[in-house]
């Protein structure tokens, strides 16, 4: 269980930096290199913005969430294991 956790993390990690190399700064950026026009032609610019940013939000968050699980689910509060080598 904890391994699929590690790797659902390590998942959302690779999508997080690819949704924050997407976004378009105020100079532009990745999102014009890969088809950022296309896309905000078939979308509009405000709505694939709009999108993306949520996107970066709910990865974050979703990020956050597990990592915290995460380190529930390990248990433990640091200080048994000095206690154990000691014994």
């Amino acid at each position: 269980m904890l391994t699929g956790m590690v790797i659902l993390i390590a998942l959302v990690c690779v999508l997080l930096m690819a949704t924050v190399l997407i976004q378009n700064p105020k100079g532009g950026g990745v999102d014009s290199t890969f088809g950022g026009n296309s896309a905000n032609q078939m979308l509009g610019a405000a709505r694939s913005t709009d999108f993306i940013e949520k996107l970066t939000w709910g990865l974050a968050i979703a990020l956050f969430a597990l990592c915290i699980i995460t380190s529930l689910m390990v248990g433990g509060t640091g200080a048994e294991g000095p206690e154990l080598l000691t014994q």
